[in-house]
């Protein structure tokens, strides 16, 4: 954020942000509600093909749980809807876990996809941004000396290689290890989860929604343009250009996307010609109301599941409580 924000005239910040025009925001809003139940949906979908089914409202409330959770801390919130699944639907968490690493798959597949329909449409700005903004300015450096990225992949695929090597050669000894076998059985399990999507019955049903909640990224990020003056021009180029940088800065490992995300869309909207301060207000103002829908929702997911969890401990206390007492 410091680094996003450094040298900029904070005025020109606060002037945007309060001449913004709220109600395209309120409206992208109301698309990220709809994305996050598809969202949800869709990940319903994975859990019945594993075998693990659970109910939607248990498999919503975990996930937005987990998403409160990445606020504060940066990719456990997966961990943590696993977890909290777990407890109010009994899906392993191993299984549920491999769920959402197919999950992230798909995305980083979609994400690629969004990637390379910016190169196509509109190459001059995109490697512009890249050479000046993310590499700043050592593009051509890279290019003239390839000896150390070649170094470097060499010595990872030969650590690759040893340790592969030594997994084979040590395999019986493990077998006899106790925590290996449990490792071995966590890791049947994410697999299980993981290659779940192949075994679905409604496999249109399930890309429609994978679609449906990437239209609504879109959308959100296009339609914030809206909002503000020097960005109600932009054209949907711009727009899929934000949408695949600030996922890029939404997947760095910090709470929330803080700041990588802010970089990320400042440095974009630059290049379309968009001043450091319009673009920081931008981000702020879309990271913020995003973030503020999260912890509202995942707030209400919180209070639901330990209301939830808290009803079945009493039911068991009550079981308990009815059994009758024996004596010996």
């Amino acid at each position: 954020m410091w680094y996003a924000m450094r040298g900029l005239k904070w005025n020109d910040i606060g002037w945007a942000i309060r001449s913004a025009n709220y109600t395209w925001l309120g409206l992208t809003m109301m698309l990220s509600v709809a994305g996050y139940f598809s969202r949800a949906y869709r990940w319903q979908m994975q859990l019945e093909a594993s075998k693990t089914p659970a109910p939607f409202w248990a498999v919503y409330h975990a996930m937005m749980v987990g998403y409160l959770a990445n606020i504060v801390l940066p990719r456990m919130g997966e961990v943590i809807r696993c977890s909290v699944l777990r407890r109010t639907s009994g899906v392993p968490v191993q299984v549920a876990l491999g769920t959402v690493v197919t999950e992230r798959v798909i995305d980083v597949l979609v994400l690629l996809c969004l990637l390379a329909g910016t190169l196509l449409l509109d190459f001059k700005t995109f490697w512009a941004f890249v050479t000046d903004k993310v590499l700043g300015g050592q593009a051509d450096a890279l290019a003239r000396n390839r000896m150390p990225l070649l170094l470097a992949a060499a010595i990872g695929l030969l650590l690759l290689l040893l340790a592969a090597y030594a997994l084979v050669k040590n395999l019986e000894r493990l077998r006899q290890n106790a925590f290996f076998n449990k490792a071995t059985v966590f890791v049947k399990g994410l697999l299980a989860g993981v290659f779940s999507v192949l075994k679905l019955e409604r496999k249109g049903v399930f890309l429609l929604h994978t679609l449906f909640t990437w239209t609504v990224y879109y959308l959100m990020d296009y339609l914030a343009f809206r909002c503000f003056p020097e960005t109600y021009g932009l054209d949907v180029r711009a727009g899929l250009a934000v949408l695949t940088f600030g996922a890029f800065g939404m997947a760095a490992p910090v709470a929330g996307g803080i700041g990588p995300f802010h970089v990320m869309v400042q440095g974009i909207l630059l290049a379309y010609g968009i001043s450091k301060e319009a673009g920081i207000a931008y981000a702020l103002v879309v990271h913020g109301a995003q973030t503020l829908l999260v912890v509202v929702m995942g707030a209400l997911s919180f209070v639901a599941v330990a209301a939830a969890d808290k009803g079945t401990v009493a039911a068991e206390a009550e079981a308990l409580a009815a059994e009758p007492l024996t004596s010996e």
